[in-house]
């Protein structure tokens, strides 16, 4: 007889959907099915074949790659065998790649072949790396001094040691710092099964559902949304991108998908279609949007694309996944509101001398609950910044660094952001990074990146570049620095050129002025 125990590891939700659902379509990548019991099986063997090469519990393991069904099966696999995943945006170059791999000393790298380019320098620095997988025809690279993803994930494996408990470690996300370099943040099997229920509750999901993936894994919204579907043992629609709309309307219809999670940009371009030539997605029961805010005039637009679809306006952090929502009952009486705390946690709103403000008052926002992160790997003076000592003895808080105020029903509006951190596409981006990329183009002797106010990015980056007397030197010679060290979304949409920076009384460049 089976003894039902609740979920402590994040994986064994796969397994138990496996279970209740060995034929029901687990994934559907890029318009190929794979149940939940091959998903399963790939998994077993995946994280056998890790086991045989070394890698141990609480080892981290990064993971390189497009949305595909091998980073899904990559991701479970690590967990499996009590290893920690750390997914990396396939658009990072080889600089921070490296970075990342020798701050969290890897044990294990997964990616694509035809990232070869950007890994294959990096692994050869990496002295921590036990094993290197790669999905795809690796036959042409005879150099590449790995093991095929392919014959790893589909031979049979031996039985996995069972690892872990609810308080280890799962997950390092790396996010954007003030410092320029990207910050791990460490989440525990603790706190993302916690943070699933809630998400699921709100959200009134179920495994009926049918979920979109168009954003990337490595972006925690994208990340969830396997997560939860393999939760509930639904099924998620993948495609690698939004790059081709009319494709992935194809996928719409064709796989009956009933959620559709998105950020600004995406539903900008819908919109912008729509007025073009009228479409509607009647099918689409949700409509999820986080990473920036979701300009109010766009609502009614979106019901019409969408109508029979309820719209959560949502505010999150990758330190915390998700702070609160608004009910999407409330979207037209409060379109400019975020909602309140996600169910099973507290937010609130502290002025400058830690004193609770009343409504209407400006102050930063704090959250509380299981679903907050561990800290920063390899960042003490980070973690102690983020997470602030709560009134209650031993527990922590999380200070977001972002300006609300809260009405008098307590829904939070979103003022802005106490740091320089820009949000872009979704992404966050650290002005510094660019700054350090433009810095090293010759003749460039001052750089100051800010963000702007964009009513599709949420926030453009801006770029100030002030040359050395008597160069000559060109936005072109700028942007091409940019392109060939910087992911897509880093680039700077704008570049201006000035004889000199804006200063404080110290002599540092002040970015005040600047517009």
């Amino acid at each position: 007889m089976d003894i039902l125990r609740p979920q402590r590891l994040l994986h064994e939700s796969l397994f138990q959907s496996a279970k209740l659902y060995p034929g029901k379509a687990a994934i559907i990548a890029e318009g190929n099915a794979t149940s939940y019991a091959e998903f399963e099986e790939m998994v077993r063997n995946l994280a056998g074949h890790l086991q045989e090469r070394g890698v141990k519990r609480g080892d981290r393991c990064v993971v390189f790659m497009d949305n595909t069904l091998a980073c899904a099966v990559s991701i479970y696999a690590i967990l499996a065998i009590g290893a920690v995943f750390v997914i990396v945006n396939p658009q990072t170059k080889q600089d921070k790649l490296a970075y990342i791999l020798e701050d969290c000393s890897a044990s294990a790298l997964i990616s694509d072949v035809h990232l070869h380019r950007v890994f294959s320098p990096p692994i050869g620095k990496a002295a921590s790396l036990k094993c290197v997988l790669v999905s795809g025809d690796i036959s042409r690279h005879k150099d590449l001094n790995a093991t095929s993803f392919d014959t790893a994930s589909r031979k049979p494996a031996g039985a996995l040691r069972p690892a872990g408990i609810q308080k280890d470690l799962s997950a390092l996300i790396y996010t954007s710092g003030s410092t320029g370099d990207p910050k791990g943040v460490m989440h525990t099997h603790l706190s993302m099964t916690f943070v699933l229920g809630s998400l699921i509750e709100y959200l009134r999901l179920s495994a009926e559902d049918r979920l979109l993936l168009v954003l990337p894994l490595a972006f925690d919204y994208g990340l969830y949304q396997l997560l939860m579907s393999v939760q509930l043992g639904a099924t998620l629609v993948m495609e690698r991108s939004f790059t081709y709309p009319a494709i992935i309307f194809q996928r719409i219809r064709e796989h009956e998908v009933t959620v559709f999670p998105g950020v600004p940009t995406i539903f900008s371009l819908l919109i912008s279609m729509h007025r073009r030539e009228s479409f509607a997605f009647p099918g689409i029961t949700r409509v999820t949007n986080t990473a920036a805010a979701l300009p109010a005039e766009q609502i009614p637009v979106l019901k019409r694309i969408f109508p029979q679809a309820l719209i959560y306006k949502m505010y999150g952090l990758t330190e915390c996944k998700r702070a609160c929502y608004l009910e999407p009952e409330l979207v037209d009486v409060k379109p400019a509101s975020v909602g309140k705390a996600i169910p099973g946690t507290e937010v609130f709103i502290l002025n400058e001398q830690g004193e609770r403000t009343k409504p209407g008052e400006t102050g930063m926002l704090y959250v509380r609950g299981t679903h907050i992160m561990l800290g920063y790997w390899n960042a003490p003076e980070h973690t102690r910044k983020a997470l602030r000592d709560s009134v209650l003895p031993g527990e922590k808080l999380l200070c977001t660094g972002d300006w609300f105020k809260m009405d008098e029903d307590g829904d939070l509006y979103f003022q802005g952001r106490s740091d320089d951190i820009i949000k872009t596409r979704g992404e966050k981006v650290s002005p510094v990074e660019v700054e350090n990329v433009v810095a090293s183009v010759a003749g460039v002797r001052e750089v100051a990146v800010i963000g702007v106010e964009d009513e599709i990015l949420g926030e453009a980056i801006k770029c100030f570049v002030a040359p050395e007397p008597g160069m000559k030197l060109t936005v072109k010679d700028v942007r091409k620095a940019c392109v060939e060290k910087l992911e897509n979304f880093m680039v700077p949409k704008y570049f201006e050129f000035v004889d000199s920076l804006p200063k404080t009384d110290t002599g540092k460049i002040s970015k005040k002025g600047l517009s």
